[in-house]
Formats: C-alpha cells, sequence, structure tokens
C-alpha cells in the first residue's frame, strides 16, 4: 500500500477498525449557492444519512418531505416514502446529466443523485481509497502559507458514482484531510477545492465535520468569494 495512504488511514482511525463496521450514520447540514443555480431548494434543515461502508449505497431522510428518503446505488437513484413506497426513481442516473452546464436546472432525483454520490464520497474517504479498483499515486505537494501539505491523487474506477475519476485530497503533517479537489462532472466539469475546517470523532474514526467548497481558479486556488456547497456532520455513528 502506498505510504502516505497508509498514515492517512491510520490518523482516521485505521483499516482494521474501519473493517469491523458496515455503516456510518451523521445528521447533515446543507447550504451554497449552487442549489440556487440548479434551481432546487436545499434548506437548513437536518437530514439523517446513512452509508454502507464497504459498497457504495446510501440513504438520506427527510428528502423533500419529512416521512421521504433517497436510496441511493450508482445505477440507481431513488425517492422514497419511509414504508418503502416509490415516490420517483431513475436508472442509470448518471446519464440523466448529459450535456448539462452549471446553469442547467435540475429536478429532485438529479438533487438525489448529486447529495447521494457527494456524501457517500466525503464519508468514505479515505477508506475508499483502499477499495478494490481504486488506485492512489502520490502528486507534487503543496504549499500553504508556511505549510506543506502532501497530496493523495486517486483514480477511481467507472463503476463507482462520484465527481470525476481523478481527484486530489490534501493532508497536513498530522495526516488530516485539509483539502479536496474535483470536477463536478454533472454540472459542466467546472473545478472546485473543498476545505475542512474542523474534525469529529465517533468509535474510534475521525473525520472531518465542516466542509465548505469553492470553484477553483486557474492558479488552483480556491475563490473564497464563490462558496458553493457548505456542509455541516455532527451525531456521526458507525456501526
Amino acid at each position: 500500500m502506498n505510504e502516505l495512504l497508509t498514515k492517512v488511514l491510520d490518523a482516521h482511525g485505521g483499516l482494521e477498525r474501519w473493517r469491523s463496521y458496515n455503516k456510518v450514520e451523521a445528521t447533515i447540514v446543507a447550504g451554497g449557492g449552487f442549489f440556487a443555480l440548479k434551481g432546487v431548494l436545499m434548506d437548513a434543515d437536518p437530514r439523517r444519512l446513512t452509508v454502507s461502508l464497504h459498497e457504495e449505497r446510501s440513504s438520506l431522510t427527510n428528502f423533500g418531505a419529512a416521512d421521504q428518503r433517497t436510496m441511493f446505488t450508482p445505477d440507481r437513484i431513488g425517492i422514497e416514502k419511509l414504508d418503502g413506497t416509490i415516490v420517483a426513481e431513475r436508472f442509470a442516473p448518471k446519464d440523466s446529466f448529459a450535456g448539462h452546464q452549471m446553469h442547467t436546472p435540475w429536478d429532485p432525483l438529479h438533487l438525489a443523485y448529486f447529495n447521494s454520490e457527494a456524501l457517500w464520497t466525503y464519508l468514505a474517504t479515505p477508506f475508499a481509497f483502499a477499495m478494490d479498483g481504486v488506485r492512489v499515486e502520490e502528486a507534487e505537494p503543496w504549499q500553504e502559507g508556511k505549510e506543506t501539505w502532501r497530496v493523495l491523487r486517486v483514480y477511481f474506477p467507472g463503476s463507482i458514482g462520484t465527481h470525476c475519476e481523478v481527484q486530489d485530497f490534501f493532508f497536513d503533517e498530522k495526516c488530516e484531510l485539509r483539502r479536496h479537489d474535483y470536477s463536478v462532472n454533472i454540472a459542466g466539469g467546472f473545478p472546485a477545492a473543498q476545505l475542512m475546517l474542523e474534525y469529529t470523532e465517533a468509535n474510534g474514526m475521525r473525520l472531518p465535520s465542516k466542509r465548505r467548497a469553492f470553484t477553483r481558479g486557474p492558479d488552483r486556488r480556491p475563490i473564497l468569494d464563490m462558496l458553493m456547497v457548505s456542509m455541516e456532520i455532527s451525531d456521526v455513528a458507525f456501526s
């Protein structure tokens, strides 16, 4: 295994402990200007997220109504009642974004898919990097003020639903995640830089609890007056 990846996994709770759990649950509060660009509402109501750790599967409650939830895999996105009654569903959901640009309007299933693939990526980081089919390499380090951040470049297979196939993750001297760079392929491929502000610990696992995603300029730095997505993660539980 890559030397930096080994250190990163250890700093976030360790691969052995991760493998002993099957899922993680967390309360999510999201906002930011990106959702208005897509013509969809993302209010500040808390939503409960459940993420499977060893396959790409997730569910988000209070989606569109208090008695509704999303059900996500890369091959299908669904919105259903809590009793399992299907409200709407779409198979091969990634295909529905063909030709989309940043201002292309979304329907509820588009929003459900984006939320699901993004949140699975965030909650599974960095342990998803050790999954079958995922390849990592250390890229050129990044100088952030007086700090030098090491960078893992991660190549995701097409079978995983995520922002894009190649993403960069920046780690400080404690091997904590400080920044995440990617392109939002389902919205025209605009470049984004996501910053991590605080960490939380739950059941021996550690992960960022505050995330802020900005558009990324040609100098590779986040444009701080263009906040696209904000995210607060709390009440985390692994089981």
